[in-house]
């Protein structure tokens, strides 16, 4: 079997500051080069467990265990699991006005590096543009500001252009196909297998409410989550079934 690259272990966690529990003994492991879909119903935890493991302040880990490369990452802040690999997909991109997305790209790409390491531009450029390239994608698009004024399908496309520049070990995507015409969710999908099939060693984690996504992007291992724990685990006939059946014998079972 592969290298783990995340192992879950009966991690519970609650909104900051308040007593709202959400995350209720999450229990999840990733090896290296595997896709991994969470579904589940609204309000289930699914967005929760991926700003969990991101870092987001928003929420409060009051019990579990969470190891990423063999590391404790519950230990590590934000801007560290970013640097080590951990990458997070929103649901809903920012707007950040003024900032092109290529010097956007670049500050991130720098900020991996050590702090005595100059990024060389040209090379940055290159790259870019072979990303760019890879992905199908007009280079004049990187000189837009961050999402300001994207449609959601842009958004969601430059979502894909960072985790092609920065190659995370791990891509956490959360509802990439939320408000996405099926032009559009083509498009991302298109982006995420041409990654993941030129890095085999990327892990990606995928949260999504529809099986329609995983009709583009097959996982290796698809999840149900409800009322904040994963209550089945299988193939991908798992999506399958939910988009026949639902969720309601899953909730049920975990109201018994």
């Amino acid at each position: 079997m592969s290298e783990s690259i995340l192992k879950i272990r009966g991690l519970h966690a609650k909104v900051a500051d308040e007593d709202l529990q959400i995350l209720k003994g999450v229990d999840l492991e990733l090896h290296r080069g595997e896709i991994h879909a969470i579904m589940g119903p609204n309000g289930s935890g699914k967005s929760t467990l991926a700003k969990v493991l991101a870092g987001h302040p928003g929420y409060e880990v009051t019990e579990g265990s969470v190891t990423y490369l063999g590391d404790d990452l519950l230990e590590l802040e934000t801007d560290e699991r970013a640097r080590d690999g951990v990458f997070l997909a929103f649901q809903y991109p920012v707007e950040i006005p003024g900032v092109s997305i290529a010097n956007f790209l670049r500050t991130a790409m720098q900020a991996r590096l050590p702090e005595d390491e100059e990024l060389d531009l040209f090379d940055f450029q290159d790259e870019l543009m072979q990303r760019m390239e890879l992905l199908e994608m007009d280079i004049s698009f990187a000189e837009r500001p961050v999402n300001d004024g994207f449609s959601g399908g842009e958004k969601k496309r430059n979502e894909i252009l960072q985790m092609a520049v920065l190659q995370p070990t791990l891509a956490l995507m959360d509802e990439t196909d939320s408000g996405l015409d099926i032009d559009a969710l083509k498009v991302v999908a298109n982006g995420v297998n041409k990654l993941v099939g030129e890095n085999e060693d990327m892990t990606v984690l995928l949260i999504t409410h529809y099986q329609r996504l995983l009709d583009y992007i097959k996982p290796d291992h698809v999840h149900v989550m409800v009322d904040g724990q994963i209550v089945r685990s299988g193939g991908p006939e798992v999506a399958h079934e939910l988009e026949d059946e639902g969720y309601q014998k899953h909730e049920t079972a975990t109201e018994a």
